[in-house]
This record gives C-alpha cells, sequence and structure tokens, in this order.
C-alpha cells in the first residue's frame, strides 16, 4: 500500500519545516516534544541533549540562518525563533517563554546570544543584536533592541548582586546595558529609568 502523506506536511514542506513525523523523530537526538503536531523547525536547527519543545514553539532559519540550542533547554508555548541570515545560540539550562512565549529575530548580519542559565519570559522579544549573558533574566513584555545584560549566577543564586543582569516590567529598551548584579525596571522607555543593584529590589532578611 502507498504510504498516505498527512495532509499538514505539505504546507509545513512548502514553508522548509520539517513534517510532523521528521519532527517526532528529533526524540532519538534526544529532544522531548510532548506534541510534535503543534511545532514546527526547520531541518538545519541544532539542538543539544535533553531540550524540551512545548506546543506551539516556532524555530525557523531562512536565509542560512543558524539557530543552535543548548543542552536542557525549555522553550516554552509561544516561543518564537527566526533566524533569517542572522544567527541565534541559546546556552544549556535556559527558558524562554514561560507565562506568554517570548519572541528573537535575527536578520542579516544580527547576532542574539543567550547564556547559560537565562530566562527570557512573559512575552518579550528580542531583534538586532543582543547579548543576554549568563543567569541574565528579562521579565516581561520587553521589546529589546541592541541590549547587553552581563553574567551571573541564575535567579536561584543567593547573592542578588552576583546574579546576571535583569531587565523587568514592560516597554522598549534599545541599547540597553545592565552589568551583573544590576536591574533596570520601567513601563515605558527604558533608557528614562535608573539602574539599580538587585539587592534593592531583594534585601537581605534584617539589612
Amino acid at each position: 500500500m502507498r504510504d498516505v502523506q498527512v495532509p499538514s506536511d505539505d504546507a509545513r514542506r512548502q514553508l522548509g519545516f520539517l513534517s510532523v513525523a521528521e519532527t517526532a523523530a528529533l526524540t532519538h537526538r534526544g529532544v522531548l516534544i510532548p506534541e510534535p503536531t503543534s511545532v514546527l523547525i526547520s531541518p538545519s536547527v541544532q539542538f543539544g541533549k535533553g531540550v524540551v519543545l512545548w506546543p506551539g514553539v516556532i524555530l525557523q532559519i531562512r536565509d542560512d540562518g543558524t539557530i543552535v540550542i543548548g543542552d536542557d533547554t525549555q522553550l516554552f508555548p509561544g516561543s518564537r525563533l527566526v533566524a533569517s541570515g542572522g544567527s541565534i545560540r541559546v546556552g544549556a539550562q535556559t527558558e524562554i517563554g514561560e507565562e506568554g512565549g517570548f519572541t528573537l529575530k535575527a536578520g542579516t548580519g544580527d547576532v542574539i546570544e543567550i547564556g547559560d542559565g537565562a530566562r527570557l519570559l512573559g512575552g518579550g522579544s528580542l531583534t538586532l543584536s543582543n547579548r543576554i549573558g549568563r543567569g541574565a533574566q528579562i521579565l516581561g513584555p520587553i521589546r529589546c533592541q541592541n541590549c547587553t545584560l552581563g553574567d551571573g549566577g541564575t535567579f536561584r543564586h543567593p547573592e542578588p548582586d552576583e546574579r546576571g543582569g535583569v531587565l523587568k516590567g514592560s516597554g522598549v529598551a534599545r541599547q540597553i546595558d545592565v552589568p551583573t548584579g544590576s536591574v533596570i525596571q520601567a513601563f515605558g522607555l527604558f533608557s528614562e529609568e535608573i539602574l539599580r543593584r538587585q539587592s534593592y529590589f531583594h534585601p537581605k532578611p534584617g539589612g
């Protein structure tokens, strides 16, 4: 009997994505995909071991772009990574897209780097070139362009002022540099707000 192609695969192939069967087969390479029919992945995406792709994730490569996802990273529903001639590199044990998804778009010549243990949540986005350091966080619907967040410990690190840089709130962040242990909270333009130490928001008991 001739194999019957899954109807949705026609559109997938026209748009440059893996078929449902090919998507499901990524589990043999250590990628965890609970619902393969809801995930869209370009063939040349590179995965580490233990990556989790929750329903609704899109990983799209066009015009010789690159996407690399590190070990044990989780991409939550609504996460969309698009490399249109640019490069997106996500480190190990990162969390992207919880609480509303997250969008990363790298055009020609753009480089987006996400360090190990970083968290991007709350419906925000990264466009142009950005470097989100180890343990750094973007918390909220923040549109980031050409931003740099410093390396540091994760949000679980006991010393707030040693954690990776943080942007929190909502609005637009352009060419913002947040060093290790620092945070900018804003509801509008991040360039108009002050840089604070993270211990300001997380003081020690009795401090």
